[in-house]
């Protein structure tokens, strides 16, 4: 079986050893200040938004979170908000405690590799590289069954360039438990089933590179490993890793089982391609140093909008790979949960969400008393406005026992997930 920590990962590109300032997109001004206005008004009323609107959220994740929102909106996306809520304390008490030695030494050694050129990691001791250490050693307290995984670090370095530290800790929780279960256990068991998964789906978008990585009998596990456990952070551009997080936190694996699928088929889906792939040696160097245009933002993301691969498709092929792993190789030792799809399954999943938006009534009627019949309303009204009240006088009993209005009760009940205008939150460019 295969060990996670030493899977050998592909040559390193440019989002690794540059700072995350490369040139992103020319988005003009006044459409990105109507993009943060829209975006501040869904986070301010998230939970209605997802209940009601949740494809309109999707589109604008399409069209890319604006900058100063990114971090909060990766949060509620993600379900990390809500997870830190309701663990009040949790990561405080583990970043207290002292850790497994056996994972503190390989984390320790891990920091200074990822994006080393960036500011919040380039010296060592820095504030950056302190934060990393105490997430990923919360998380080997928090799942000691799984520990740590080097696949880990990059993700969670990405997740702190965008938010303190406690916010990235459960972030980085939603995605190894809900977006990507199993992916850092010990035996890589569930990047091995998406590895099959991706080259089934292969065969049906890009038949030609799948026939040609059949010939040379390239395992999906040599190159898409790193591409699926870092999430493409040590693959893409910068500018294209944002928008391709901003549309995974989304819509969950499949943005990732697309991005492989459009890079496959622009690398070797055509004959003039595989002209200088002949061998298997040839064929890795090529996907290990990817043609710069096919990663390119705009052209990438319009790739992986317009590529039909659904969560259907996914599941589909998921039953039908591990049918064929127990036949081959025996129940799967690692017992994951099942694997979410994006912000609307994870939100539903949330009981307590949906609850929040239910109606609370504002006047409630004692027992066995009805409301009165449509049409009555102002009749009554007229009848009571000839009745004068005495001042400080008395309730009269048939308008005491009407109803009873609930003390504090609202009819614009508001959920407790939902930022409000007034809460003050650090935003992380």
């Amino acid at each position: 079986m295969l060990n996670p920590d030493l899977v050998a990962l592909p040559r390193v590109t440019c989002s690794l050893l540059f700072p995350p300032s490369p040139r992103l997109e020319e988005v003009p001004l006044v459409v990105l200040r109507q993009r943060e206005s829209k975006w501040l008004d869904m986070l301010n009323n998230w939970d209605k938004w997802m209940a009601k609107k949740h494809k309109k959220i999707r589109l604008r994740c399409q069209k890319g979170i604006p900058p100063s929102l990114r971090g909060r909106a990766w949060q509620y996306l993600s379900g990390g908000k809500v997870k830190l809520e309701q663990n009040t304390g949790r990561f405080d008490e583990l970043d207290l405690s002292a850790g497994d030695p056996k994972w503190l030494d390989v984390i320790e050694r891990d920091l200074h590799r990822q994006f080393p050129f960036h500011e919040m990691f380039v010296s060592r001791g820095g504030h950056g590289q302190q934060d990393l250490f105490r997430v990923l050693k919360a998380y080997t307290l928090y799942r000691p069954e799984e520990g740590y995984c080097q696949a880990q670090a990059p993700v969670a370095a990405v997740l702190l360039m965008h938010m303190p530290v406690e916010q990235a800790f459960w972030c980085l929780v939603q995605i190894c438990e809900k977006y990507l279960p199993g992916y850092y256990s010990e035996k890589l068991e569930a990047i091995q089933l998406d590895g099959e998964i991706l080259f089934s789906l292969l065969h049906r978008f890009a038949p030609m590179a799948y026939k040609h990585l059949s010939k040379q009998k390239i395992d999906p596990i040599l190159y898409m490993t790193e591409w699926f456990m870092c999430a493409f952070s040590r693959t893409l551009p910068w500018s294209s890793v944002l928008r391709v997080w901003d549309m995974f936190f989304c819509e969950g694996v499949k943005i990732l089982f697309r991005v492989g699928l459009v890079l496959l088929k622009h690398t070797l889906g055509s004959s003039e391609k595989l002209k200088s792939c002949q061998g298997q040696y040839e064929t890795m160097e090529r996907l290990r140093a990817l043609n710069p245009k096919i990663m390119q933002e705009a052209f990438l993301v319009q790739e992986i909008i317009e590529l039909p691969v659904t969560e259907r498709h996914i599941e589909r092929e998921h039953l039908i790979q591990l049918k064929k792993w127990k036949e081959t190789r025996g129940e799967l030792q690692c017992r994951s949960p099942p694997r979410l799809h994006g912000a609307k399954a994870i939100s539903d999943s949330e009981p307590h969400s949906r609850k929040a938006l239910d109606p609370s009534p504002s006047i409630i009627l004692p027992p066995g008393q009805a409301l009165p019949p449509k049409g009555r309303k102002n009749k009554e009204k007229k009848r009571d406005q000839g009745k004068v009240r005495p001042a400080n006088g008395p309730i009269p009993e048939e308008t005491r026992d009407q109803a009873f209005v609930e003390p504090g009760a609202s009819p614009h009940h508001q959920s407790k997930d939902s930022l409000s205008s007034r809460e003050s939150e650090d935003t992380y460019l």
